[in-house]
C-alpha cells in the first residue's frame, strides 16, 4: 500500500504517499503497479475483487481454464505451459479418459484437430476441428462445412453451435466450450470438476505445468517431441522431428513480420503488457509471418495477434486493434 504510518499525523491517520493525512480504510490497493482506491472493483479471471480496508475481498467462483492452440504449432496449457509443435497429422488436444482416470461423469469427451502444411518451411496450421461427445461427433472444417455425423440417442445434441464475432462456439452439456476461428486458433475452456481428470496436447490440468509433458502412456517426459508425438491419432502418421526458424529460411520477409507484429508490444496493447507478457507472442507472431509464404501471410499475421488479444480478454481487458488496414473482422453470421 501507498500508506504508511507517521508521526505527522493525527491519531488513527496514515500518509497517502502524497503529503496528506488519512483514515487507514481510505488507503488504496495494489494490483500489478495500478492502484484502486475503496469501493473499486478489478476483474482477476472469472471473480471479481473489490478494495476494502487496503485489502482486495474477491468472490471465490471456480473458474474455466483455458487450452489455447494458434498459428504455427503455438501451445498453452490449461496450466499455463507454453511449447511449439509442428507435425502434419490428426492430434488429441485434450480427452477425459486417460489410463484408469475417470471423472465419475456417465459423458465423455474427445477433441481432435488435424494440423496441414501452410508454408513451404514445415510449417503446419490446425484446419479441421472433430469433437467427440459420449455417441455425437461434431465435425467443422475451414472450409464452412460442419456435420453432426452421429446423434445421440432421441436426437438430442449435448451441445449447441453459435458464432461470436470471427469465433465459431461449441457449448457443451460436459462441461467444456470450444472456440475456433475456423482457421488456426482454437481456444478450448474446461470445468475444473475436470483437475487432474484429462490428458492430451492441453496437458492434464492439475495446477502444475511441471508435468504437461505428459504422454498417451502416461508417461511424464521432458521432450516435447516426445510427449506430442505420443499423442498421434494414427501411428501410420509420420513423426515430428524438430522445428526449422522461418525467418532464417525467408530472410526477405523478416523486417515485415518484425514491422507488423511490434503492434503486440506497442502502446495499442499497453494496458495488458502487464498482465501478460508480449514478448513471447510477439516472437511467434514474427515466426507466423515470416513462415506463411505461401499465400495468406496476411492471415497468419492476424491469427498471431488476435492470439494476444484473446490472452488479454480472458482477464477481462478488451483491446480494439482492428481496424479497416489491420485486419479489418467480418461478422459471421448466427448458426
Amino acid at each position: 500500500t501507498h500508506c504508511v504510518s507517521g508521526c505527522v499525523c493525527p491519531h488513527n491517520k496514515v500518509l497517502d504517499g502524497k503529503g496528506h493525512c488519512i483514515a487507514p480504510e481510505e488507503c488504496p490497493c495494489v494490483h500489478n503497479g495500478n492502484f484502486y482506491n475503496p469501493g473499486e472493483s478489478i476483474r482477476v479471471g472469472c471473480n471479481n475483487c473489490t478494495c476494502r480496508n487496503r485489502k482486495w475481498h474477491c468472490s471465490q467462483e471456480p473458474c474455466l481454464q483455458t487450452c489455447s492452440v494458434y498459428g504455427d504449432g503455438h501451445y498453452t496449457t490449461f496450466d499455463g505451459k507454453r511449447f511449439d509443435f509442428e507435425g502434419d497429422c490428426e492430434y488429441v488436444l485434450v480427452q477425459n479418459y486417460c489410463g484408469q482416470q475417470s471423472t465419475g461423469n456417465q459423458e465423455t469427451f474427445r477433441v481432435i484437430t488435424e494440423n496441414i502444411p501452410c508454408g513451404t518451411t514445415g510449417t503446419t496450421c490446425s484446419k479441421s476441428i472433430k469433437v467427440f461427445l459420449g455417441v455425437s461427433i461434431f465435425f467443422h472444417k475451414c472450409d464452412g462445412h460442419s456435420d453432426v455425423i452421429q446423434r445421440a440417442p432421441g436426437g438430442k445434441m449435448p451441445f449447441q453451435i453459435r458464432s461470436m464475432g470471427i469465433y465459431l462456439v461449441v457449448d457443451t452439456t460436459a462441461g467444456l466450450i470450444l472456440m475456433w476461428d475456423k482457421k488456426t486458433s482454437i481456444f478450448i475452456k474446461l470445468s475444473p470438476s475436470f483437475e487432474g481428470h484429462v490428458c492430451g496436447l492441453c496437458g492434464n490440468y492439475d495446477g502444475n505445468g511441471n508435468n504437461d509433458f505428459t504422454t498417451r502412456s502416461q508417461s511424464v517426459v521432458g521432450n516435447v517431441l516426445e510427449f506430442a508425438n505420443s499423442w498421434k491419432v494414427s501411428s501410420s502418421c509420420p513423426s515430428a522431428n524438430g522445428t526449422k526458424d522461418p525467418c532464417t529460411a525467408n530472410p526477405y520477409r523478416k523486417a515485415w513480420a518484425q514491422k507488423q507484429c511490434s503492434i503486440i508490444t506497442s502502446e495499442v496493447f499497453a494496458k495488458c503488457h502487464s498482465q501478460v507478457e508480449p514478448n513471447e507472442y510477439y516472437q511467434a507472431c514474427v515466426d507466423d509471418a515470416c513462415a506463411c509464404d505461401t499465400g495468406g501471410d496476411c492471415e497468419c499475421f492476424c491469427t498471431a495477434v488476435a492470439a494476444y488479444a484473446q490472452a488479454c480478454n480472458e482477464l477481462d481487458i478488451c483491446i480494439s486493434w482492428r481496424t479497416p488496414s489491420i485486419c479489418r473482422e467480418f461478422h459471421s453470421t448466427m448458426i
